[in-house]
């Protein structure tokens, strides 16, 4: 698990794509202004959201597991209730599988669960929990 803070910094300095797993097509909701938020700091924001199509010009999938696989992805923030953490990860669990890559997984405030915790250590992910990736972002390079 990555709980250092240096380990953060260089999670998010060397990150190019984050998939955004509950990006909403809201401009009201938290997950959409951390998409536009990352955007405008240069990340490549893949949303994940049945229903919408595209969020910002970058094409919306239903799940993380239609993502093509020659996509690299750095970052899997989840911005889901803790509820629907575990299942969250079990897709990062199963993108690892299909495509070999190793993303961070990124749980935002109060999203972690035990459970989730323990799949993404069962499988080897590195995983943040319960942090605000804006508010990292910001103590890091503002």
């Amino acid at each position: 698990m990555i709980e250092t803070i240096s380990n953060i910094n260089e999670v998010l300095s060397k990150a190019e794509t984050i998939a955004i797993i509950g990006c909403s097509p809201s401009t009201h909701r938290t997950s959409n202004y951390a998409a536009r938020f990352l955007q405008e700091r240069g990340y490549r924001v893949i949303p994940v959201n049945p229903g919408p199509e595209e969020i910002y010009g970058e094409k919306c999938y239903d799940s993380l597991t239609h993502i093509q696989k020659d996509i690299q992805i750095d970052i899997v923030n989840i911005f889901r209730n803790s509820d629907y953490a575990a299942d969250a990860v079990r897709d990062v669990a199963e993108w690892k599988k299909k495509t070999s890559q190793n993303p961070v997984i990124w749980t935002q405030l109060d999203v972690s669960s035990p459970e989730a915790e323990e799949i993404a250590e069962k499988n080897e992910l590195p995983y943040v929990r319960n942090k605000c990736i804006m508010v990292e972002w910001d103590r890091y390079f503002k």
